[in-house]
């Protein structure tokens, strides 16, 4: 089947990893990749791998006539089997513009999970509640990525009859132990092999709740048992005068590394001993956790999205905005590590990912979806 996905980016972001992951994975179907915006981070990645990929180039947070121009030509040019779109913006624009350009088989995506006034983008909860309302018009069918995702949508409006859960798939042949690489990364910063080390992959964004993670920090330094910490993501770098006067506030400054948005996530997921996810809202199903836990690194998360399914006991959950209980649970899992029970929990967290949550289970799973299109194409 020829697949034309349409996203608002390729951004480095959870959506962008997985539709990356897809693509090059899904060896059964032809894909096009359609970025309303840029290229970004995963534009030059798909093109590597053999994927076309159109850059629509339009401003962030505004159409243009020229851009929607090209979009509805893009389809009736590529004239698609399936219409996939990723993420609020997306689904909109996308998902109407295709069914303009005569594609009847839309499929949107939901990534996402709360939408907080006051915190999520105003346009985005706008965007979403007419989506809502859309929902029983434009897509065939609706693939969320995790239960809750479903679930929030469902209650705000969303057609629950074409909604679908395909959970994120990862490939453990590159997200997998690597003491060679956790090596490189620690003598990188200066680090001691044996030094406990946590890690924050995220980037600098409320949705992502840096400051919980601060605060408890400092609650481990007033203890005397603060490891050192990366922060890894996009705005985590010496050019956040925000980000660094709170770190120099909190009295964290020689426990903290900040490496800014990185590429070698895997080494980095190796290097570290815990990964910590402190997000207060907003995740469906949280790339980071399975990522590390396929390095064979146990995890604490915030409650939210699909965390706790995806960590089952091999990590811990705590309340979001509770520093103190992420201190905590930070502290019980360093205090385990080295022990049998450590090696165990490890050893669990990959086995998790590695059964549950496979790349191939995943490209399995919307092959399959689109396929049930099938015998409407011949129409």
């Amino acid at each position: 089947m020829n697949i034309l996905h349409i996203i608002s980016s390729l951004d480095d972001g959870g959506a962008e990893g997985t539709l990356y992951r897809l693509c090059t994975h899904d060896l059964d179907n032809t894909h096009v990749v359609v970025s309303l915006m840029d290229l970004g981070k995963y534009g030059p990645l798909l093109t590597q791998a053999g994927i076309s990929v159109i850059s629509l180039d339009m401003p962030r947070g505004r159409m243009n006539v020229a851009g929607l121009r090209r979009l509805w030509q893009c389809i009736r040019d590529r004239r698609p089997d399936v219409v996939q779109t990723w993420m609020y913006h997306s689904d909109l624009i996308g998902g109407v513009i295709a069914r303009i350009a005569g594609c009847r088989h839309v499929f949107w995506g939901i990534r996402h999970t709360q939408l907080i006034p006051g915190e999520s983008a105003r346009a985005t909860i706008w965007v979403a509640r007419l989506c809502a309302k859309l929902s029983r018009i434009v897509p065939e069918r609706i693939i969320c990525c995790a239960e809750t995702a479903l679930e929030v949508h469902g209650a705000l409006g969303y057609d629950r009859e074409r909604m679908h859960i395909i959970a994120n798939g990862y490939d453990v042949s590159r997200f997998a132990p690597n003491p060679v690489a956790a090596r490189s990364v620690r003598a990188e910063l200066g680090l001691a092999e044996g030094e406990l080390l946590i890690g924050h992959v995220a980037r600098y964004n409320p949705q992502k709740d840096h400051e919980t993670l601060l605060v408890a920090l400092a609650q481990l330094r007033k203890e005397e048992r603060c490891p050192s910490c990366l922060l890894v993501g996009t705005g985590i770098d010496q050019n956040n005068p925000s980000l660094i006067a709170r770190i120099e506030e909190l009295g964290l400054t020689d426990r903290i590394h900040l490496l800014g948005r990185r590429e070698d996530i895997p080494a980095i997921m190796n290097a570290i001993d815990v990964h910590v996810m402190s997000s207060s809202f907003g995740e469906a199903f949280p790339n980071v956790l399975a990522e590390a836990m396929a390095c064979k690194t146990p995890c604490v998360a915030t409650d939210v999205g699909d965390a706790a399914a995806i960590l089952g006991d091999t990590g811990l959950i705590v309340p979001s905005r509770e520093p103190i209980a992420l201190a905590r649970a930070i502290a019980q899992l360093l205090d385990e590590h080295g022990s049998t029970a450590w090696e165990s929990r490890c050893a669990a967290a990959r086995q998790r990912i590695a059964t549950s949550f496979s790349i191939d289970a995943m490209v399995t799973a919307y092959d399959s979806a689109w396929r049930k299109t099938k015998p409407a194409l011949s129409d």
